[in-house]
């Protein structure tokens, strides 16, 4: 009903029906996605499997982790259909997808066809630090010898070839450690005898990130001033020691 100078005209039901209808499906819908905020920089998402992983978006170098990990994996962005970016790991194998709605996708090997990950908060960064101390470099070298050695079953050494400056401490540090997890994931997929002929990990500074088997040793290259894109994923590894 509406009044105007006193007099008081009926509005037709129909319209009143028609617009309530395309109000309830169409504007609040529209009206929301237009208040939805972007998501963090720095996000925690669950995917539908029931992985947690954190993608920070902070900085110019995109990193994830999974919360059952310790390694920081390096992605880069790449336009997709319709606007989205595909989020592709160091052998370009597609790990996210982020739609320009905020809908993000995780690829995985039990899931390759994608999983749904929602959004569940903020969450502290994983960049890492500028540098780690000489003490805290022999630990996590120690640590990760020590897990390597366990997954192997035999006794694995790690060894620097050249010393490690400050601002190499922590490419030296993940050097390691990413060399660990690969080792790790090898026996749990039952590819432990593929680790037999390797006794010592060298961690060696190079032009460009990667690794190679020499004789009984294994070859982790890392590259100064490229931040953790400097050092190779436990994925490239787990595929030269698979050769």
């Amino acid at each position: 009903m509406l009044a105007l100078a006193g007099l008081t005209i009926a509005t037709p039901v129909a319209a009143q029906s028609k617009h309530s209808l395309r109000d309830a499906l169409f504007g609040d819908r529209a009206a929301a996605e237009a208040r939805k905020a972007p998501p963090p920089p720095v996000a925690r998402y669950v995917s539908d499997g029931g992985g947690a992983f954190v993608l920070d978006r902070a900085t110019s170098t995109t990193l994830l982790k999974f919360e059952n990990s310790s390694e920081v994996w390096v992605l880069s962005p790449h336009a997709g259909p319709r606007g989205d970016v595909i989020y592709k790991n160091e052998l370009g194998e597609p790990v996210l997808r982020a739609t320009k709605l905020g809908g993000m996708t995780l690829f995985t090997a039990d899931r390759p066809a994608g999983a749904a990950a929602a959004l569940m908060g903020r969450a502290p960064t994983i960049q890492p630090p500028a540098f780690i101390t000489p003490n805290a470099l022999f630990q996590r070298m120690l640590q990760a010898a020590d897990r390597a050695s366990r997954a192997a079953r035999h006794r694995v050494s790690f060894e620097t070839v050249q010393d490690a400056r400050p601002e190499t401490s922590v490419l030296v540090a993940e050097c390691a450690n990413v060399t660990a997890e690969a080792f790790e994931r090898m026996a749990r997929n039952g590819d432990r005898s593929l680790l037999n002929r390797i006794g010592r990990v060298l961690l060696a500074e190079g032009r460009k990130p990667g690794a190679a088997i020499k004789d009984d040793a294994l070859i982790v290259t890392y590259a100064a001033g490229k931040g953790l894109a400097g050092r190779p994923s436990s994925d490239r590894i787990i595929k030269v020691v698979d050769k």
